[in-house]
């Protein structure tokens, strides 16, 4: 006991000098245990009061984010007894989240049917402040175990997301989906670290990349791969995609933007502080994860761009596109060079925007004529004609049509990969360029779908806007006014990143 002392003391003044660097997820902890707290003392009436708080709060953690950009000017700092590690990208990926989750959280009483749920609204708030914390601490983990419970904090928190309209069909099946998708990748994830802690001894990444040349490099190859198909769920990259279309449509649609951004621009962070560690370690001989992710990368591209053509509902339509744009991302990840992730944080954030928006009207012409699908769109266009411009600026951006952000995004993100390739010659950077430029044409051909209806299709039927759809239309002429200035001038954000 008495030789355990020196230990103690020493790990309480790791944990007590990490403080500083993890105010942000402690002042999320108590905004959680806030809203928590107001939902059970008011019940359903406190659903307003629940939106003003986490919003508040989230603008607060948002300024903390803000203050740990000068702790990190003089260098990485590892927390919490090499559990976490704060560095510069994971700041910058935690403003990202915090200011789309604010958006995001403002949207959940702007959608009619999740409005008009029996239980209300305000467990929403608490469950995605809950899950905020996790995608915080999926920036920062470093160690297997931290991985692992970070990515388990945000996985629930999404599945209680998905199936909260439990009272339809189509909301408790996509939760079912769900749950079960997930726990099926979990498991293999758990195993695959399970299989690294056996190697190595450890959790801690950087003492199992130390042990790599005691380990066979196929059986450690085989455990990455496992856990990677553990980080590739919340991406939903090929093959890990089938959940992506059925629990999209199904969830709420605010839900579905949630889920279609803010999770992969956490588990990019989380592919960034993790694969550099065996690719450029001098003892790691086992595959070639470059190679892998280029794979990936260009078959996710292929099969999420491809099926999104042949989708009439508007929400799987925009759930495939998800799934080609994970792999348009996956081009900038496979750099691994300084300019390829800055263009990686730019295009994630744009996207990320421009899918919000595009989702935010979704809802918007659902609350007013009820349309789910792309042929009830018709003729919308010159009855609403702000809600269609603005959705028109948006697919213009998700398609990478100049002058919109989304265009900046895809030409940061080709010049890093073209840089990468003039230094390498790697055969794989150009097949993704190519393949990138290919689909990026075939996209054309699903987003103009909706434009197409909404401008030269004629009906009848159409209804006059109703006011409480006003805070979405809004939102998208912000959204669309944000999407056009970053297209104009992108090195307001870029010269940061």
């Amino acid at each position: 006991m008495h030789d355990l002392l020196p230990h103690i003391s020493a790990q309480l003044t790791n944990v007590f000098g990490s403080i500083p660097y993890f105010m942000p997820e402690i002042y999320l902890t108590v905004l959680f245990l806030v809203v928590l707290i107001t939902d059970l003392i008011f019940g359903r009436r406190s659903v307003k009061l629940c939106k003003i708080v986490a919003c508040a709060g989230l603008l607060l953690v948002l300024f903390k984010d803000l203050q740990q950009v000068a702790l990190i000017l003089d260098g990485d700092h590892v927390i919490f007894g090499n559990m976490l590690l704060l560095r510069r990208s994971a700041v910058f990926f935690k403003i990202i989240i915090d200011l789309l989750s604010f958006i995001l959280l403002l949207n959940f009483t702007w959608d009619d049917k999740l409005k008009a749920h029996t239980k209300g609204v305000s467990d929403l708030y608490t469950i995605s402040i809950a899950s905020v914390l996790g995608l915080h601490l999926m920036t920062m983990a470093i160690n297997l175990l931290s991985v692992y419970l970070a990515i388990e904090m945000v996985s629930v928190a999404s599945y209680l997301m998905v199936a909260y309209r439990s009272e339809t069909a189509l909301s408790t099946e996509a939760g079912l989906k769900y749950v079960l998708f997930g726990a099926a990748s979990s498991a293999i994830m758990l195993y695959g670290i399970s299989l690294l802690y056996g190697f190595s001894g450890s959790l801690d990444l950087l003492n199992i990349v130390a042990q790599l040349p005691n380990v066979n490099p196929l059986s450690v190859s085989f455990a990455l791969v496992l856990v990677l198909i553990g980080v590739g769920f919340k991406l939903s990259f090929m093959p890990m995609h089938f959940w992506v279309p059925d629990v999209y449509q199904g969830a709420p649609t605010p839900v579905t933007a949630y889920l279609s951004t803010v999770p992969k621009i956490a588990a990019f962070a989380l592919l960034v502080n993790v694969m550099p560690l065996f690719l450029f370690s001098a003892d790691w001989k086992g595959i070639d994860f470059g190679i892998v992710l280029s794979a990936i990368g260009i078959i996710t591209m292929i099969a999420g761009n491809f099926a999104a053509v042949l989708q009439n509902n508007v929400k799987r339509m925009l759930a495939y596109s998800s799934i080609g744009h994970t792999g348009f991302a996956i081009m900038a990840i496979v750099t691994f060079n300084v300019q390829g992730l800055s263009s990686l944080t730019y295009y994630l954030a744009v996207y990320a925007l421009a899918n919000i928006g595009a989702l935010a009207l979704a809802s918007y012409f659902n609350n007013v004529v009820d349309a789910e699908e792309v042929e009830d769109y018709k003729g919308l266009g010159l009855k609403y004609p702000a809600a269609s411009v603005c959705f028109v600026i948006i697919l213009i951006s998700l398609t990478g049509i100049p002058v919109t952000a989304g265009f900046t995004g895809k030409l940061f993100v080709f010049s890093a990969v073209y840089s990468a390739y003039e230094q390498t010659h790697n055969i794989w950077l150009m097949a993704l360029m190519i393949t990138g430029a290919l689909t990026t044409v075939v996209s054309l051909f699903y987003y103009l779908k909706i434009p197409l209806y909404l401008f030269l299709k004629r009906t009848e039927n159409a209804e006059v806007a109703s006011e409480r759809s006003y805070n979405l239309l809004v939102l998208a002429i912000v959204i669309s006014f944000l999407l056009v200035l970053l297209g104009i001038f992108p090195n307001s954000i870029l010269k940061y990143l």
